[in-house]
């Protein structure tokens, strides 16, 4: 199985952010623009949190408010889970549905380094387990 770093390496690694003091609805326009289901929101050139569609649903619509009001620091997770390069797509996906998340940023000391979202790892394990066919059916007919 890949390392998140060999995963990075195989998709574009451009990570979309925003400010916190941003207006929910900026944020919205963002992910809808680039086709995208969270941002990561940036502070002072640090990771200060996340913030989701599934967020924007929950906090936003629910509770009856306007996007066009509410600062992206109102809704957003402050207490991100990160993940290092290092480790396996395996050891994520397991972080991933244990925490509930569909985002992972992925980080190297205080440095962002990618996002990873759930997508991403579900595409990897379909290609590795793909691969393994590919080698048994290989095997079974020499």
């Amino acid at each position: 199985m890949k390392t998140l770093m060999q995963l990075l390496q195989g998709k574009r690694r451009e990570v979309y952010s925003i400010a916190p003091d941003a207006r929910v609805l900026d944020a919205l326009k963002l992910m809808a623009e680039k086709d995208v289901g969270a941002l990561v929101v940036i502070e002072d050139g640090k990771l200060a949190g996340i913030i989701s569609e599934r967020d924007y649903a929950r906090k936003v619509i629910l509770h009856g408010k306007s996007p066009h009001d509410i600062p992206v620091r109102e809704i957003m997770t402050e207490k991100v889970i990160t993940v290092q390069p290092g480790q396996t797509v395996e050891n994520c996906m397991a972080l991933m549905t244990n925490e509930r998340i569909r985002h992972l940023p992925v980080t190297e000391g205080d440095r962002l380094i990618g996002l990873l979202s759930i997508g991403d790892m579900v595409k990897e394990v379909i290609a590795d387990q793909e691969q393994t066919i590919k080698q048994l059916e290989s095997y079974i007919h020499r």
